[in-house]
């Protein structure tokens, strides 16, 4: 059937998507035609699509309570999730519930009960046992990355949900991993299996990178500068080693995020925010960046510490070569290190100068904090029209817009920053005077 026949077209014309990969379509005929599936496929090849597209057609418009219900083991998904329901334009209530938020703001978000209701673990068994909403409408269910879920020590949580789902219908499991045991407590019988992972990525290059001493740093410093114009993640195992790490780059003038669990959510997202809109081409991240999270393609990825478990060293490499393009993991080895026999000799490369120009590390981006949303009535197309007319601005000089609920973020050319503060601070946006500032 072609694509200009399936109910779910006007959904991709509005992500500006013109047809589904092989795995998303595969996904909707299994889930649309089973109750129980099981969906693996690599990180960034598309599962949130690939389960919702289906899924929104058993949403019964009628029905003011929880119908669809996704599981997921961190809050970055969670917020991923939400945002492409949003884009989707679907029609359905959605919010998403996780820890580290406010729970006055979980309760006035789902006064009105979500038809999708998307949520950590541990927060939505909480949300249950206050009873804070009705369970028996809930006849789908997600649980995204489920194997991650079940090793942050969500079983109980998990466990506890299923058995509170009276008139549970579909079953959805998603994950990046390949021999993934499945819960005994979700009573599965014949699950659909679709398998898309692929362990002999052809696509993905590993080099090793031999430090002459224990200190990294320098020698991260210099790949950096050779692989020059490029977006890339810098892995660790721990945040104190990624402050070391953003100390050094950030001594050496190199632009940079930094991504871990140790964050205020709010800083985890804009670290994502700027990473996603170009602002900074550089990630330095624990494993909470190798799935789950909206990144946009890698060229490549540093192993500046090695992980312990295989599982996380290929989640980590997923994060480049994704969906048939090219990428490098680059490995980065002390006298200290050893190499885990999980990873099969690799070629070691020599290090040529790289540039002595950290310009070659920066970005044309800066990102601008603009304080209207969503529920201000708000839309892309304001804010866009706000920056072109009265912002004087080129097409070319406005980049991704990311719109929340009661804010949102523009890229914009650096060289117009000061002008565009100047300019546009204290406009009104449908009957709102917005702030616009520099984001830190």
């Amino acid at each position: 059937m072609s694509n200009n026949q399936q109910p779910y077209q006007p959904f991709l014309q509005k992500l500006g998507i013109e047809s589904l990969n092989a795995m998303q379509e595969a996904a909707y005929d299994t889930i649309i035609d089973n109750d129980e599936v099981i969906l693996l496929s690599p990180t960034g090849t598309g599962k949130t699509l690939a389960f919702l597209l289906p899924l929104l057609t058993t949403l019964d418009v009628t029905v003011n309570e929880v119908q669809l219900l996704i599981l997921v083991p961190s809050r970055e998904l969670a917020i991923q999730i939400e945002q492409v329901i949003r884009e989707l334009g679907s029609g359905f209530k959605t919010n998403a519930l996780y820890g580290g938020r406010a729970r006055n703001k979980d309760k006035s978000d789902i006064k009105q009960p979500p038809a999708i209701l998307i949520g950590t673990p541990g927060r939505i068994a909480d949300h249950f046992d206050r009873k804070t909403f009705s369970t028996k409408y809930v006849q789908n269910l997600v649980l995204d990355e489920f194997d991650k879920s079940l090793e942050v020590g969500f079983e109980t949580e998990m466990k506890a949900i299923v058995s509170a789902l009276p008139t549970l219908k579909k079953k959805v499991l998603t994950s990046a991993t390949q021999k993934v045991e499945i819960p005994f407590f979700l009573g599965l019988i014949e699950p659909a299996e679709l398998d898309f992972l692929d362990d002999n990525n052809p696509e993905l290059t590993l080099k090793k990178v031999l430090c002459p001493t224990n200190n990294k740093l320098p020698v991260l410093v210099q790949l950096l500068r050779m692989l020059g114009n490029k977006n890339g993640i810098v892995f660790c195992n721990y945040k104190d080693t990624i402050q070391t790490v953003s100390d050094y780059l950030t001594r050496g003038e190199i632009n940079h995020s930094c991504f871990y669990g140790g964050l205020e959510q709010q800083d985890r997202e804009r670290a994502l925010i700027k990473f996603r809109n170009g602002t900074h081409r550089i990630l330095i991240a624990t494993d909470l960046a190798a799935r789950g999270i909206d990144v946009p393609e890698m060229d490549y990825i540093i192993h500046f510490e090695i992980s312990s478990k295989e599982d996380e060293f290929t989640h980590r490499n997923g994060r480049t070569a994704r969906m048939n393009s090219e990428g490098t993991a680059y490995v980065l080895l002390s006298d200290r290190d050893r190499q885990p026999e999980f990873i099969e000799e690799i070629e070691s490369m020599t290090l040529q100068g790289g540039s002595k120009d950290t310009d070659m590390l920066s970005t044309d981006w800066e990102t601008l904090f603009v304080s209207g949303g969503r529920k201000d009535k708000i839309s892309k197309g304001d804010i866009a029209g706000l920056f072109f007319r009265q912002g004087g601005l080129k097409p070319n000089e406005l980049g991704l817009i990311e719109l929340k609920q009661d804010c949102t973020f523009v890229a914009v050319a650096k060289s117009r920053v000061k002008f565009l503060i100047k300019e546009l601070n204290n406009s009104r946006l449908k009957n709102k005077k917005v702030r616009i500032s520099l984001l830190a």
